[in-house]
C-alpha cells in the first residue's frame, strides 16, 4: 500500500515508537467460521447515542440485508474512557480512544488477520479528543488492509496544520466517501486532496410505507393540530430557540399549530453541562406562554416511532445555527418521510432543498421562519407539491443504495489493489441466494422475499387499481382489465408456490373482472372507472393487446386445474371458449402472441383440437410478418423493435410445443437470440427505451438513457425462463439471473427499482431518477419475474454459473443477486 504522510519531528518519533509496538506475525490469524471476507466498522456504535452510531448501525444492517452472503460484517467499537455499553454480537472489538497502546493493540490484530479484507473508519475528530487524532493518524498508517475513511465533517478554510491533518488521514486510505458535492470540493480545492480519492454516497435514509397522516396524529394524541417538528439529540447547536421565538407569530395565524422536540440531551452535553440547554428552552416556553403548543419528547425515540413523527409533521424545522454542518442524519430522515422542509442554510440544505422542495432561512432568523412556516401552513398545494419533490429527490439515497455504493467502491479497490476478479454467478436454492464468487471477494445480492403487500393494497372489494400516488393507490385512476389478467396471473403463481388459501379470494376477484369486461361478441374492454363503469377510452383506442393479456391470463389459470378449484376452471375456459371467433380475426402482432400462449396453456389440462388450428393459424400470420421483415441482420416480425418484445418469440416457442411444427421453433429460437444480442450487455439488460424505438437499418441501439419499464424485463425473464426449460441453454439461465438482477440495482443508476418496504415496484428507470409510483403494472411486473426466479430455484438440482464481463475492467466481473 503507498501512504505517503506529511510529517513534523514528534510524528516521526511517535510513528517510530507506534510502530514498534506491532509485532506482526503471518502465523497468527483469527478464523472466520463464515469463509467469507470480512470487512470491520471502527466507530462509535450504539447502544452508544449519538448520530453516527446511528448512520453506522443503519448501514451495516442494509449491507448485512443486501449481501448477507457477500461478507462478514463486524465493529469494533469507539468509547472514550470505560463505559457499560452492552453491545450486540456483530462487534468484535472496542477501542478505548483515550488508551494509546489499545491503538497498537488493535492494528496488530487486524493485521494478523487473514479473514479480514477492509477496514471503513467513519471519522468524526470528535471522536478522538485528548491526543487521539495522533494516535489514530499512526494506526491508520500501521495498518496493512485497504481503508475506506468516511468523513462525517469537512471544514471549509482550514488552517495549514488542520490542512496537513485531514491531507495525512487521506494519504493512509485508499478512499474517501464524503456524503455532499459540496464536502468533495472542499476536500478537493482546500485539502488539495486527489479527486479520484473521493466518493459522494449520501447520507441513507429509510424506505417508509407512508402511512395516512391524520390516522397517525390520532393515534399520538394530535388530531387537529398543524405539526411542526424537529429531532435529534439536543445541544444548543441545534437553535431551537429559534423555532420558539418564532411561535408566538406563527400562532397569531395557525392557532392549531403544535411544534414537537423529539430527542433527548446528547450524552456529551449531558455530560459537560447537564440540563443547561433544555431549562432554557423549557424556560422561554413559559416566558412566551407556549405551553400548548410545545411539546418536549425527552428520549431516545426508537425509529418506527421516530418515522411516525416525522410521517405526522406537516413542516419540519431545520434550524442549526453551524455553517459548516456537512450533512445531517436528521435532515435526511425528513426528507424520507416527505416533510416539508424549513432550514438554515447548512452545505447539505442548500445543496438538495430548492424552491421546489423546501424554504432555507438566515441562520436564527425568527421572523423568516415564522413568515415561512405561515406561507406553507396556508397553502396545502404548496406543501404537497414540496413533500412529492421531497420524496423524488431523497429515495435514490435509500439505505439499500447506499449499500449497493459501498459495495461497488470496495469491489473497485479490490479490483485496484490487485485481487483477482475472476468468478461466477452461482444459484443456490439452499441460501436463496444468486451468488457471485471471485477469488477474493464475493457480491451477492439477497433474493427479497416475496411480498404480495402493495398488490393487496392496491385491490378493492371489485378489482385492482390501476395506478398509485407513490405507493398508496388512485382509485380515480380506476380498474383496467390488463392490470387485472397480469394480477390473475402473478397470483395463480403464488398459490402454485404457497397454496395459500388467501390467494383464492383475489384469484376469483380477478377472474370476476375479466368476466365483468367480457362483452357479447367475445371480446372484452379494458377501461373501467372508479364507479364501474365503462369509459369511453374503450371506444377511442386499441384494445387488441388487452383482449390477447385477457386470454393469455384465462389460459394460465385453465393450466393450474390440478391445483384450483373446478369452478374457476370451468368459468375461464367458458370464457375463452365464446372468445374464440374474436381471437381468429386477431392480426395485430402482441395480442396474436398473447392469444397464442394463452390458447397454448389452456390446451396443456385438456386439448382442444380447435384451439390448436387456432394457435396454428396466429402462429402462420407471424411466420408471415417475420419472413416478411427479416434479413440477415434484422432476425424480427417488424421492422423495429417497441414494447413487449420478448412475447412474440415466446409464442413462436409455445406454437412449436403445441404443434410440433418446426419452423416455429426456428423462428422462436432466431428471434429470440437476436432480441438478446441487442438488450444484454456489460453484464446488464436494458430493455428498448420507451422514448425511443429502434427501427432496422440502425447498426446498434439507440444511446437513449431512461425509458425503461418494469413490465419489459419481466416479459423478458418469463420468456427466458421458457426458452432456458426447452432447450437447457446455461446461456438463457445465465441472462435470466442477470435480467433479474435490473430490479434490485443493476441498471444504469445502480439504484433499486423494487421496494421491499411496500412489496411495490417503481414504475420506471429514467435517465437520472426513478419514478416512485408504485402501479399495478410494475408491482406485478416484479411479482411474476421475482416467482419464475423462485420456481427455478426450486427445481434447480445443481448450482448454476454465470460469468460477465466488467465494462470497466479487461477482467472478469459479474453481477450477483
Amino acid at each position: 500500500m503507498n501512504k505517503e504522510i506529511e510529517t513534523t519531528i514528534e510524528d516521526v518519533m511517535m510513528t517510530k515508537m507506534f510502530s514498534e509496538s506491532i509485532q506482526l506475525n503471518e502465523e497468527e490469524s483469527i478464523t472466520i467460521d463464515s469463509g467469507l471476507p470480512e470487512i470491520l466498522f471502527i466507530t462509535s456504535y450504539p447502544p452508544r447515542e449519538c448520530g453516527i452510531a446511528t448512520y453506522s448501525q443503519d448501514l451495516f444492517k442494509a449491507l448485512n440485508k443486501i449481501f448477507n452472503n457477500s461478507f462478514s460484517l463486524k465493529v469494533c467499537a469507539l468509547e472514550s474512557g470505560t463505559s457499560d455499553n452492552t453491545y450486540p454480537d456483530e462487534v468484535k472489538h472496542i477501542l478505548d480512544t483515550t488508551d494509546s497502546p489499545k491503538y497498537a493493540e488493535l492494528a496488530n490484530t487486524i493485521n494478523n488477520d487473514k479473514s479480514l479484507r477492509f477496514v471503513i473508519v467513519q471519522h468524526e475528530f470528535g471522536l478522538f479528543q485528548n491526543g487521539g487524532e495522533n494516535n489514530f493518524l499512526q494506526f491508520l498508517y500501521s495498518l496493512t488492509k485497504p481503508i475506506v475513511v468516511v468523513f462525517h465533517t469537512v471544514l471549509p478554510h482550514p488552517d495549514e496544520a488542520f490542512r496537513i491533518k485531514v491531507r495525512n488521514i487521506a494519504g493512509a486510505c485508499e478512499s474517501i466517501v464524503v456524503m455532499t458535492k459540496n464536502a468533495a470540493h472542499i476536500l478537493s480545492d482546500d485539502y488539495g486532496v486527489p479527486v479520484e480519492k473521493i466518493e459522494v454516497i449520501p447520507h441513507g435514509t429509510h424506505l417508509v410505507q407512508h402511512a395516512d397522516k391524520e390516522v397517525l396524529k390520532a393515534k399520538y394524541g394530535l388530531t387537529g393540530k398543524k405539526v411542526l417538528s424537529t429531532f435529534g439529540l439536543l445541544s444548543s447547536g441545534k437553535g431551537i430557540e429559534t423555532t420558539l421565538n418564532s411561535l408566538p407569530e406563527i400562532i397569531k395565524i395557525n392557532p392549531d399549530v403544535a411544534f414537537l422536540v423529539i430527542g433527548k440531551t446528547h450524552p456529551g452535553v449531558l455530560k459537560r453541562e447537564g440540563e443547561k440547554y433544555r431549562d432554557m428552552l423549557e424556560a422561554k416556553v413559559e416566558e412566551l406562554n407556549l405551553g400548548e403548543h410545545v411539546k418536549f419528547i425527552n428520549s431516545y425515540v426508537p425509529l418506527q416511532d421516530l418515522l411516525e413523527y416525522l410521517q405526522l409533521t406537516d413542516i419540519y424545522l431545520f434550524t442549526s445555527k453551524d455553517p459548516n454542518q456537512a450533512v445531517s442524519g436528521t435532515f435526511s430522515y425528513a426528507m424520507s418521510c416527505a416533510c416539508p422542509i424549513i432550514s438554515t442554510p447548512i452545505p447539505h440544505a442548500r445543496e438538495v432543498l430548492s424552491e421546489k422542495t423546501g424554504i432555507i432561512i438566515d441562520f436564527q432568523n425568527s421572523q423568516q421562519l415564522a413568515d415561512a412556516v405561515n406561507h406553507l401552513l396556508g397553502d396545502d398545494s404548496l406543501r404537497m407539491a414540496f413533500s412529492a419533490s421531497t420524496l423524488q429527490r431523497i429515495v435514490p439515497t435509500a439505505w439499500e443504495n447506499s449499500a449497493i455504493a459501498h459495495a461497488e467502491l470496495l469491489q473497485k479497490i479490490a479490483r485496484q489493489s490487485g485481487f483477482s476478479d475472476a468468478g461466477r454467478v452461482n444459484i443456490t436454492p439452499e441460501s436463496q441466494q444468486i451468488v457471485y464468487r471471485t477469488e477474493k471477494l464475493a457480491l451477492q445480492y439477497r433474493l427479497p422475499d416475496i411480498n404480495l403487500g402493495q398488490m393487496k393494497r392496491m385491490t378493492t372489494e371489485f378489482a385492482m387499481i390501476q395506478f398509485s400516488k407513490i405507493n398508496q393507490p388512485d382509485i380515480e385512476s380506476g380498474y383496467t382489465l390488463d392490470d387485472n389478467a397480469r394480477a390473475m396471473i402473478a397470483v395463480c403463481m403464488h398459490y402454485e408456490i404457497t397454496q395459500d388459501k388467501e390467494d383464492l379470494d383475489y384469484i376469483r376477484k380477478y377472474l370476476s373482472f375479466i368476466k365483468f369486461c367480457h362483452q357479447p361478441g367475445g371480446n372484452f374492454l379494458n377501461y373501467v372507472d372508479s364507479e364501474k363503469r365503462f369509459t369511453e377510452q374503450n371506444y377511442e383506442t386499441n384494445l387488441a393487446d388487452s383482449n390477447g393479456r385477457a386470454i393469455w391470463a384465462l389460459g394460465h389459470l385453465i393450466s393450474k386445474g390440478a391445483l384450483l378449484p373446478q369452478e374457476f376452471i370451468s368459468e375461464a375456459d367458458e370464457i375463452i371458449q365464446q372468445a374464440l371467433p374474436y381471437i381468429e380475426m386477431m392480426h395485430s402482432t402482441r395480442s396474436m402472441a398473447f392469444a397464442i400462449k394463452g390458447l397454448y396453456y389452456s390446451n396443456i389440462e385438456k386439448r382442444s383440437v380447435v384451439r390448436t388450428m387456432l394457435i396454428t393459424t396466429l402462429a402462420n400470420r407471424l411466420v408471415q410478418m417475420f419472413l416478411h421483415e427479416s434479413e440477415q441482420k434484422w432476425q424480427w416480425y417488424e421492422s423495429y423493435l417497441t414494447y413487449a418484445n420478448s412475447i412474440l418469440p415466446e409464442a413462436m416457442l409455445c406454437a412449436w410445443l403445441e404443434t410440433g411444427d418446426l419452423i416455429y421453433k426456428k423462428i422462436a429460437k432466431a428471434s429470440f437470440d437476436f432480441l438478446l444480442s441487442l438488450t444484454f450487455s456489460d453484464s446488464r439488460i436494458k430493455v428498448i427505451s420507451n422514448k425511443c424505438w429502434m427501427h432496422r437499418g440502425n447498426d446498434a441501439v439507440p444511446i437513449v438513457i431512461g425509458g425503461e419499464q418494469p413490465i419489459d424485463v419481466a416479459y423478458t425473464i418469463l420468456a427466458m425462463s421458457k426458452f432456458y426449460s426447452v432447450f437447457k441453454e446455461e446461456s438463457y439461465f445465465d441472462k435470466l439471473t442477470t435480467a433479474f438482477s435490473w430490479f434490485l440495482g443493476n441498471n444504469h443508476l445502480h439504484q433499486i427499482v423494487y421496494n421491499h418496504c411496500t412489496g411495490g415496484c417503481y414504475d420506471g428507470l429514467e435517465d437520472e431518477y426513478v419514478n416512485l409510483n408504485q402501479g399495478a403494472e410494475s408491482t406485478l411486473s416484479f411479482l411474476m419475474a421475482r416467482m419464475t426466479i423462485e420456481k427455478h430455484l426450486s427445481t434447480h438440482k445443481e448450482t448454476m454459473m454465470l460469468w460477465n464481463e466488467d465494462s470497466e475492467a479487461s477482467s472478469q466481473q459479474a453481477f450477483v443477486i
